[in-house]
């Protein structure tokens, strides 16, 4: 707890605590690369993936309790006409989470992914953020709080991933909120709105902000103010990661808001970071360029519901396979003369 009691500065107070990467085992991780019995730098992006996971895990890189969770919520604003389908879409796609039938499932099976999926009370939506804030501080702080509960088990590599009908519209709000600009600049079709109603889902989303404009030089503010409960979650479960050093692949639009506003708040919260893909959201591409950061992969994925992230984690343990699992070039019988090929 803070020294004030209030909620935002215990956020605050866990965001000091956060530690850099093993230093140690970011050397030994280069170091045994540097042996493989391949041509230097040969495996591309895959050898940055493998020292990444070493530096946050702490050991030679491995991925044996992957998890992938999503966070589902509904949005007041969703009444606006900000999206092609009704918030009860939330609940049904929670239901086929359960049951297997969605696509995160079939990727998960595929990768051997465990899955988690939280139901952040869909039948109460947040407040409609273009006429009043979507969270008091107190119940932002608690949903934050929420989502570091996704670490129990103990993963040692988790995707962040969302499913909450108008999402789109409130994670362009809250980038917009965060790194500026208008509306126009970061709403995109999010479910397959063209024209008119792209129009007006832009001009909800001014609304919001120009209702919320004194408040945004503050980033818990602006997560409070125009998030959403998943949004909330999310960063939670990213930060509480940052603090067990747990390595982290976020998925995307929403869950690129998400870090946003822990990117905003301290620069190095997100080194633990791996960004998944950049999706066929305009504004996600926009965000990742805000943040520095660099997409793993460019699907044109609009699906989110942690399908990029899952995606990239099977890259990631490919990456620490091969990492452990290649011959050395003295296990491989290949001399110093011959090592050049």
């Amino acid at each position: 707890m803070s020294a004030t009691g209030l909620p935002f500065d215990d956020i605050r107070a866990l965001l000091s605590q956060i530690r850099g990467p093993d230093g140690a085992a970011l050397h030994n991780a280069r170091h045994r690369e540097e042996t493989l019995a391949k041509p230097e730098g040969s495996l591309g992006r895959l050898e940055e993936l493998s020292a990444w996971l070493a530096a946050w895990q702490g050991r030679s890189p491995a991925v044996t309790r992957p998890v992938v969770a999503i966070f589902a919520a509904n949005h007041g604003v969703a009444a606006r006409g900000v999206s092609a389908y009704p918030t009860s879409v939330t609940r049904q796609m929670v239901e086929t989470f359960a049951a297997g039938g969605a696509a995160i499932n079939q990727i998960c099976a595929t990768y051997d992914l465990g899955l988690k999926v939280f139901d952040l009370a869909l039948d109460f939506p947040t407040g409609d953020i273009s006429r009043e804030a979507a969270l008091d501080e107190k119940a932002c702080a608690a949903t934050m709080a929420f989502g570091m509960e996704c670490l129990q088990g103990e993963p040692d590599l988790l995707c962040v991933g969302e499913m909450g009908i108008g999402n789109s519209a409130v994670s362009a709000a809250v980038l917009a909120g965060l790194f500026g600009g208008t509306a126009k600049e970061w709403v995109g079709p999010g479910s397959g709105l063209t024209g008119e109603a792209l129009a007006h889902k832009a001009s909800v989303v001014q609304e919001a902000l120009d209702l919320h404009r004194a408040h945004l030089s503050d980033p818990l503010e602006v997560l409070r103010r125009l998030g959403g409960r998943e949004i909330a979650a999310m960063a939670g479960a990213i930060l509480a990661a940052r603090i067990q050093r747990v390595p982290v692949i976020i998925d995307g639009f929403a869950a690129s808001a998400a870090a946003g506003v822990l990117h905003k708040l301290d620069a190095r919260a997100l080194d633990h970071c791996l960004f998944a893909h950049v999706s066929a959201e305009p504004g996600h591409r926009k965000a990742l360029e805000a943040m520095n950061k660099v997409p793993l992969l460019a699907l044109g994925i609009g699906l989110s519901q942690g399908a990029g992230a899952a995606l990239a984690a099977g890259l990631v343990k490919a990456a620490a396979a091969c990492h452990s699992g290649m011959a050395t070039f003295e296990q491989a019988g290949v001399s110093e003369r011959e090592r050049s090929f």
